[in-house]
């Protein structure tokens, strides 16, 4: 029989030392310390994937950044995830590519990548200013907003704030960009909605338009 062994105190971890070679805390069920001669000590779980024979680990995090009771729940967590032949490791890689391309879809992003596409084609002054009124004008208001949650409403919002300064030639000019921003996002394949922002610019007060 496999010799149990007893869970870490908080109080052994607090007073891991380092040596002069790395060595380990094991506090059962895959969890372990582990305490470079550097001083560090970094979390670590030692598991198999499911379907493998050989053993692989990831890591935790490491201490006191991360605590002990941290830790253990780190590890209830990808021992259920184990339990349903899910590896924790790649559910951890796929979380993590998934917050990224959420954040790579919110507007802002977008129309600064719609912004990039376009400048060969533009006067560096015409980029510049295009630039600065989205900065200044909308990506306070929906710059935040994953692209494919935004709602006419929500453009609308901002470019009737524009005019409500009187700025009403900016208010179209920023709407004709908001609305080719769009058109980007759903030719690259970020949303398949039909451009929200293209027909409100009937909705607008009449203005002559102004070229950036």
């Amino acid at each position: 029989m496999a010799k149990r062994i007893p869970p870490l105190t908080d109080r052994q971890v607090m007073n891991a030392k380092p040596l002069d070679k790395m060595y380990r805390l094991y506090d059962g069920g895959g969890l372990y310390l582990e305490v470079a001669s550097s001083g560090s000590r970094l979390w670590k779980f030692k598991y198999r994937r499911p379907g493998a024979s050989d053993e692989t680990r990831m890591s935790f995090g490491t201490y006191p950044q991360v605590s002990l009771a941290d830790a253990r729940r780190q590890r209830t967590q990808a021992r259920q995830q184990l339990s349903a032949g899910v590896d924790p490791a790649q559910a951890r890689r796929d979380a993590a590519a998934s917050i990224a391309e959420e954040h790579s879809l919110r507007f802002e992003n977008v129309a600064r990548a719609w912004h990039a596409t376009m400048l060969s084609g533009w006067q560096p002054d015409t980029a510049a200013n295009i630039l600065h009124r989205l900065e200044h004008d909308i990506f306070p208001l929906i710059g935040a907003t994953h692209i494919a949650a935004i709602k006419p409403r929500d453009i609308l919002a901002a470019i009737q704030a524009i005019e409500d300064r009187g700025a009403k030639e900016i208010a179209r000019c920023n709407l004709a960009n908001v609305v080719r921003i769009f058109d980007f996002a759903i030719n690259r394949g970020d949303t398949e909605r039909i451009n929200p922002a293209a027909r409100l610019s009937d909705v607008l007060q009449p203005a002559r338009l102004a070229f950036w």
